[in-house]
């Protein structure tokens, strides 16, 4: 058989490869020629539309919407999430031979032809088709905040950089106020920026408009998801009056879904022949901004920023066993599903603590998010003959994917044996989100790992931590190993040079 498949999720940094090197394995081992676009940080290689025109099926192992999946239309098709492209590619390599082997059942193509791909126009939502309305939600959510993690990621570590290099008071310089008795007035012209504020000024201008992007991207790019290239204007505009009436990260999120909705509801109306041309360009845009703009702005912008300031001023007085309780709850999140849909959940919520002006969350989640590698990476090498050479081999790069707080570094060991790591890793990632709320160490930068430890503030007890969670997650799992190990360590070897487990797939990439 020839299999083409996508592979892309919300990051598009660990999943993305790592499912695309499992899958490539997987056809190999069962005798099939697979070729693999990956939609990742990194951008995409598209397919060769020869390849794509001779494939007798395709997988779609992704997390947010495929893009350009038009291309594959008339094709056999099975999807799923990216996680299961790497814990599970042989099924569904055979899932795909299955689908292919079905449709020559029942249409065969003519001998010594090519069956044509189908001419029908693409659907207007960008995620599965058939998925229920709970997996379609979450793959909008999930496309918008895709699409929303350079900015804030880039602009947080600029903003950070800024006060370390410029102090404090560098936001007042640039954009006006009092800083410690001292008034500054705000820079409007930028061609005086560095000599009124220095390097660090620049710094903390760019930072902050790439900050300030946050909302209209993600509202912008989940009507994307919902609703093609005509969702996006409404959206981005919808979430730039959320942000200037307050309503934040929450307000983003109600605008991108009502703007795609509206959108997909606006594209069913039929219209004569004549003005067909005009709607995308003209019509939809111009009907959907006004309405979006007038429901933020009238309706529905007040009652949410209400709610995003009820939100932020609960964050701001978390103090004691509350405190411990939400430090507790992120660190289970992140360790949970490792940089799946969970995990974004717990990083999301970060990121509107963040963009709020609350530190505490976002470092007691970078932490969490951090421990299960090098908790693995430790484990490994405290009691080696209780890993598989690929494991010890997948534990030699964790330590530097969980000091970069690149979770996905621990999924090579939970695909192998999830019922013993998941559990371990996740009470190690709670202590250490415990820990960090609990000492307010706070995070300027949302991502960096350890490499940004500049940027943390209470920097030492941050550090106490994540060892104190490595610690636990490390004997964790030594100990549950023990119980009944999946592997012996005698027959390790052997095992994994007769059948490579899904976690040597996966650690080659990592």
């Amino acid at each position: 058989m020839n299999i083409v498949a996508v592979t892309s999720c919300p990051t598009g940094i660990a999943h993305t490869y790592m499912a695309a090197e499992a899958l490539e394995q997987a056809a190999r081992d069962a005798g099939h020629a697979l070729s693999v676009e990956t939609q990742g940080a990194a951008g995409a290689e598209p397919l060769d539309p020869a390849v794509i025109a001779a494939a007798d099926a395709v997988i779609f192992a992704a997390d947010v919407e495929v893009r350009d999946r038009e291309r594959f239309a008339g094709k056999p098709t099975v999807t799923a999430p990216v996680k299961r492209a790497i814990q599970d590619a042989a099924g569904l390599v055979a899932e795909a031979v299955r689908a292919a082997e079905e449709r020559s059942d029942t249409a065969p193509a003519p001998s010594g032809e090519t069956a044509p791909l189908d001419t029908a126009p693409a659907p207007a939502t960008k995620v599965t088709e058939g998925a229920g309305l709970g997996a379609r939600l979450r793959q909008w959510l999930m496309t918008g905040v895709s699409y929303m993690i350079p900015f804030v990621a880039a602009g947080g570590i600029l903003i950070a950089l800024a006060f370390m290099l410029g102090g404090a008071e560098v936001a007042a310089k640039v954009n006006g106020g009092t800083f410690q008795g001292r008034t500054y007035e705000e820079i409007t012209d930028l061609s005086a920026l560095v000599e009124q504020a220095g390097y660090a000024g620049v710094l903390f201008k760019i930072g902050a408009i790439a900050f300030s992007m946050l909302v209209p991207i993600l509202s912008g790019f989940i009507a994307y998801a919902m609703a093609d290239r005509p969702g996006i204007a409404p959206g981005v505009v919808g979430g730039l009056l959320a942000d200037a009436i307050g309503a934040g990260f929450l307000g983003g999120l109600v605008t991108g879904l009502a703007a795609g909705a509206l959108v997909m509801a606006i594209s069913r109306v039929k219209v004569p022949r004549a003005l067909a041309g005009i709607m995308p360009v003209v019509v939809i845009p111009l009907v959907s901004c006004l309405v979006i703009g007038a429901l933020v702005i009238i309706v529905i912008g007040q009652p949410i920023a209400s709610a995003q300031q009820a939100m932020t001023d609960w964050l701001d007085g978390l103090k004691g066993a509350n405190a411990l309780l939400l430090g507790a709850l992120l660190g289970l999140m992140m360790a949970f599903d490792m940089g799946g849909p969970v995990n974004k959940v717990a990083y999301t919520f970060g990121l509107a603590g963040l963009a709020a002006g609350n530190l505490t969350v976002m470092a007691a989640v970078m932490a969490a998010g951090m421990t299960p590698p090098i908790a693995l990476a430790l484990a490994t090498v405290l009691r080696p003959k209780l890993f598989t050479p690929a494991e010890r081999k997948a534990g030699e790069a964790a330590w530097l994917l969980g000091a970069s707080f690149i979770t996905e570094g621990a999924i090579p060991f939970a695909a192998a044996d999830p019922l013993r790591v998941i559990p371990s890793l996740m009470a190690g990632s709670a202590v250490t989100g415990a820990l960090s709320m609990q000492f307010a160490a706070t995070s300027r930068a949302p991502h960096g790992g350890i490499w940004v430890i500049g940027l943390i503030g209470k920097p030492g007890l941050y550090v106490v931590a994540l060892l104190a969670g490595i610690a636990v997650s490390a004997a964790c799992v030594i100990a549950a190993k023990h119980v009944g190990r999946a592997v012996p360590a005698a027959a390790s070897g052997a095992a994994a040079a007769e059948a490579p487990a899904p976690s040597e797939r996966a650690a080659t990439v990592a």
